[in-house]
């Protein structure tokens, strides 16, 4: 499948009815609660929109938090500050319409994120996502993500990783 697709910042211009992505908390989010979050500033959410179909293919938000420095695998910690706690950015959702899954688009959904959190003003170490299930989370080890000692639901990607992955 050959996509023509923009990622932008959701707004009210886009019409979200129509997405649909398998599991009906992200569906609804989507419908019912991204805007609030957006206004509130609890999270920002970008939507991938079809140029061709005016669709929203697939979304996902991004948020400011911490990742606990015990809850690092010790690999990790080697050359790291002993701080108590790490900044780091948050997807806290991603979600690709059933009609667009397969097509490579969750990682290029994850791209734009490292992209977004390079760019923004404060540090971040990494990337930071909890899995809604075991199939997310073996999604998210495949494009290099580490569970953490804690909680393997709950995996990173540090930014400086990311960058060797993804250029």
């Amino acid at each position: 499948m050959s996509l023509s697709v923009a990622i932008e910042a959701l707004n009210p211009s886009h019409d979200r009815r129509a997405f649909s992505c398998g599991v009906s908390v992200l569906d609804r989010y989507l419908s019912e609660r991204a805007n609030q979050d957006v206004k509130r500033r609890i999270g920002n959410c970008f939507v991938a929109v079809d140029r061709d179909a005016a669709a929203i293919a697939a979304y996902y938000t991004l948020s400011a938090a911490s990742l606990p420095f015990a809850s690092l695998p010790e690999d990790e910690t080697r050359r790291l500050p002993h701080y108590p706690v790490l900044p780091a950015t948050l997807i806290g959702r991603l979600a690709v319409d059933l009609r667009y899954q397969g097509s490579g688009l969750g990682s290029s959904l994850i791209a734009d994120a490292l992209h977004r959190s390079i760019r923004a003003a404060p540090a971040s170490f990494s990337l930071l996502v909890d899995a809604k299930d075991s199939n997310a989370a073996a999604f998210y080890r495949k494009h290099g993500f580490i569970p953490l000692t804690s909680r393997p639901q709950s995996l990173f990607l540090p930014i400086a990783t990311a960058l060797k992955l993804f250029g």
